[in-house]
């Protein structure tokens, strides 16, 4: 009763929180210094509570709005027949819980300029996709007559067919947490909602940017459908969007010109850690190598233990070991790791050629801590463990498979290797971290930079496997260990933006809370990331150096 009482308490002194600020930083006039504004969508970040990502945008459009930056929050007015956050796995035709929704956005934009977007439904595309199978809803495009209201803003650019089936699926694999989707009339009817929504948003968004001529549009994720589609069309009308997601330090947030779900980030050529960002630097990695860190608020090593006497037995029988790292099948990174092969599952069905041709080698097969995360609706219905057993992958005498929930140190199974094989897994980077060789299967946020074998071919892959199974050494080129220190030290301590200043974590898991502040600790010169993300987006430049396309946001050299 005491836990129940302190969530109810922290939640409504968080909504006090957001409303007395909403309403102080409402009354605050600047001289505008542009004509055009900032759009800001998230619908698909949160839906009563308050995540990262949406403090991230709220706290930014405040900041802009104190420093005289037009700001319009583009918000979901039961604007979806069924959202992502909202679909309920165990009934897709249940309807999304819209009141409670639209009740934080009010709380939230409160004293804002707010465009409110709602449902209708389009007769013609509905007829049109009624009786398609779950691969042509994933491949379908629409090409609709304009409405008046958008005729001339379409006429001004590319008068491209919307990719409705392409925006609208890495939402339904991450919404039914499975990446092959049955095609049967419940999948079927979920994404033709989902595309029908999604069309909607595209009509809507298209209308209001004609309207408004925004001078940029500050997007959460740009994966989840109805953020897909809105800078899809945002982008067709030659608009800048600038995306985020969750950074690597904790309430930290990730902003960019290109796909923050791929996290690109840029590391100038002669940039080499000094003694004092090295020691940094390693302090965190021995932090990291013990499980004491968090992504996204989640902390997913509530222990870490060490190999046992069973497993130092095993491992005697054999030559040599070969950690196997995977990932979750339906997250939104798999969108840019699939590049090598269609999906993870068949890169493991490669693998397990390998173990089978093989048997001299110890393979540990470790499923990812996320996949069946513990007091959240996250679980896979697409798992590694599913697959272990459809392949009978236990009965095999050269295979460990360690579950998602066994707590098992990966960094000792990475001192233990002759090499490691990963897909996008970010122990990968870890692994060349500690000069082990790492053979990876799908493009990584870290194979930017040469930091680990990347093949070009599902076949390359297979012959770099066998030939590092066969090596008696395998040659680790010195440019992996040094390229991936620089990576690690930009992704956390330039590339993520720290919020923390203004957030603590909240009182239910994966939601944050707003710390006691001013409003004038918003302003630029009182917060360095404040004034990062305003010039940023208002003069394209960023610690002193001009944007382009392949540049990022970067926080001044942190010493």
């Amino acid at each position: 009763m005491n836990s129940y009482l302190n969530t109810r308490y922290g939640e409504w002194r968080n909504r006090r929180r957001i409303s007395n600020l909403a309403r102080q930083i409402a009354v605050q006039k600047s001289q505008e210094t542009s004509s055009k504004p900032i759009v800001f969508f998230n619908a698909s970040t949160r839906l009563q509570g308050l995540s990262l990502n949406a403090a991230f945008s709220l706290l930014t459009s405040w900041s802009l709005h104190l420093t005289g930056i037009p700001v319009v929050h583009y918000v979901c007015r039961s604007g979806m027949s069924h959202c992502v956050l909202g679909t309920n796995r165990a009934d897709y035709k249940s309807p999304p819980p819209c009141k409670a929704c639209i009740a934080q956005s009010r709380r939230l934009y409160a004293g804002s300029n707010v465009h409110w977007f709602e449902y209708k439904q389009d007769d013609t595309l509905t007829t049109e996709i009624r009786d398609l199978s779950i691969n042509e809803l994933s491949n379908f495009e629409y090409l609709a007559t304009p409405s008046p209201t958008t005729r001339d803003s379409q006429s001004k650019s590319s008068n491209s067919s919307l990719p409705l089936g392409r925006l609208v699926l890495p939402s339904v694999r991450w919404a039914l947490r499975r990446h092959n989707l049955p095609d049967d009339d419940k999948t079927r009817y979920l994404m033709r909602e989902y595309i029908l929504s999604a069309y909607n948003i595209a009509r809507e968004f298209a209308a209001f940017i004609d309207d408004q001529q925004p001078f940029a549009a500050l997007i959460f994720n740009g994966i989840m459908y109805p953020e897909a589609t809105a800078r899809w069309v945002a982008q067709n009308h030659r608009i800048r969007v600038i995306t985020h997601e969750v950074g690597f330090q904790p309430f930290s947030g990730f902003f960019t010109d290109g796909d923050a779900t791929a996290y690109p980030i840029h590391i100038p050529d002669k940039f080499e850690l000094t003694p004092e960002q090295k020691e940094r630097l390693d302090v965190y990695l021995e932090q990291r190598f013990q499980g004491k860190f968090t992504m996204a608020g989640i902390r997913f090593w509530p222990e870490m233990r060490g190999l046992d006497e069973d497993f130092q037995y095993k491992a005697a029988q054999f030559q040599q070991i070969v950690p196997v790292f995977t990932n979750v099948v339906y997250d939104t990174s798999q969108v840019h790791a699939n590049h090598l092969f269609p999906h993870m599952f068949v890169w493991l069905d490669l693998v397990l050629d390998l173990i089978r041709l093989h048997p001299e080698t110890l393979f540990i097969i470790r499923a990812h801590p996320d996949e069946m995360r513990p007091g959240t609706k996250k679980q896979s219905r697409e798992s590694v463990r599913d697959w272990g057993v459809r392949n009978g992958v236990n009965d095999l005498s050269n295979v460990i498979y360690i579950d998602s929930q066994e707590y098992i140190s990966s960094y000792e199974l990475i001192q233990r290797a002759k090499f490691v094989m990963v897909y996008n897994s970010s122990i990968g980077m870890e692994a060349a971290l500690m000069d082990v060789p790492v053979l990876c299967g799908g493009k990584a946020r870290y194979t930017q930079y040469p930091t680990v074998f990347f093949p070009e071919s599902p076949q390359e892959f297979q012959k770099s496997a066998e030939h590092f199974l066969d090596a008696e050494k395998i040659e680790v080129p010195p440019e992996f260990q040094r390229n991936a220190r620089r990576f690690l030290y930009y992704q956390l301590y330039r590339a993520s933006l720290p919020f923390n200043q203004y957030l603590q974590t909240g009182s239910r898991l994966g939601f944050v809370q707003l710390k006691p502040f001013s409003w004038c600790e918003l302003l630029p010169e009182n917060s360095t990331t404040m004034q990062v993300i305003r010039e940023g987006i208002i003069n394209g430049s960023l610690a002193g150096h001009r944007v382009d396309n392949g540049d990022r946001f970067l926080l001044p050299a942190a010493q």
